[in-house]
């Protein structure tokens, strides 16, 4: 645990897609690993990726189905060279076979899409992605949850102003 007031290093968050939980209601949460390459992990350590376009997608592969993170962005690495990596290749996610069957099966059967949420490192400095199933809002539902967002800021602005 990290002292109060420091951000504990092995559990940071590099990029978070800030948009997801207004567009969409988010269901179920999975945290899943990531196939990334050398220089990636070195450019995510120094905090240049974006997810926020990006959203995951199941395709059938050699040994089953397997789900991939598409048009993520991870920036070239500082100190790389010309052997750098593409910035916005599709990358593979890794889950067990039980949770891609469930994703899968939401995402065929019922009509979820699979939204990635948060990428960071864990405890054990490993880079990972919290994804989770998510149900696209309807316009009045963005605006319910905006409505309720702005009454809380003021509820608490009120609080503050009446002690």
């Amino acid at each position: 645990m990290a002292p109060r007031g420091k951000s504990d290093p092995h559990n940071k968050t590099i990029a978070e897609n800030r948009r997801a939980r207004f567009d969409y209601h988010v269901h179920e949460s999975v945290e899943a690993g990531i196939v990334l390459t050398g220089t990636e992990v070195k450019a995510l350590r120094e905090g240049k990726a974006n997810i926020a376009e990006s959203y995951c997608s199941p395709e059938a592969g050699p040994n089953g189905t397997e789900i991939w993170l598409i048009n993520a962005t991870i920036l070239d690495y500082s100190a790389g060279n010309r052997e750098n990596h593409d910035q916005k290749r599709p990358r593979k996610l890794l889950l067990s076979r039980r949770e891609i069957g469930t994703l899968t099966g939401a995402v065929e059967r019922k009509g979820f899409t699979i939204m990635p949420l948060r990428l960071y490192f864990n405890n054990r400095g490993i880079a990972k992605l919290a994804i989770a199933l998510a149900e696209g809002k309807k316009l009045h539902d963005k605006r319910d949850t905006q409505k309720a967002r702005d009454w809380s800021r003021q509820k608490q602005r009120l609080l503050r102003e009446n002690r």
